[in-house]
């Protein structure tokens, strides 16, 4: 599953606006753990699934507000692209591309 680790520059379209942040992504087998990096801190890859290119997750979000988001995202070659459940405030599209 080497095909989806990696550290990715993401950018999401929140109702706050973009939000830039770095996706880690550390496999194994069909599970992968990693962080997600950004203006408001970093937030621990929880339940992380992989399926072939797919990976899903959650992360526990606390500030402004405690949201579980429930994310998706597919990785192609060096782009990954997918959307982060927001609670109350729907869905967020994000994506990004690997660091060499």
């Amino acid at each position: 599953m080497a095909g989806v680790d990696g550290a990715y520059d993401c950018v999401a379209k929140t109702p706050l606006g973009e939000q830039k942040g770095v996706l880690t992504v550390v496999s194994s087998g069909d599970s992968f753990h990693g962080t997600f990096a950004g203006m408001m801190g970093s937030l621990d890859v929880a339940e992380g699934k992989v399926s072939g290119n797919k990976l899903t997750w959650k992360m526990n979000m606390t500030m402004p507000m405690p949201i579980t988001m429930d994310c998706e995202a597919e990785v192609s070659g060096d782009s990954i692209s997918g959307t982060m459940q927001l609670g109350a405030f729907g869905a967020a599209g994000f994506s990004g591309t690997k660091r060499a």
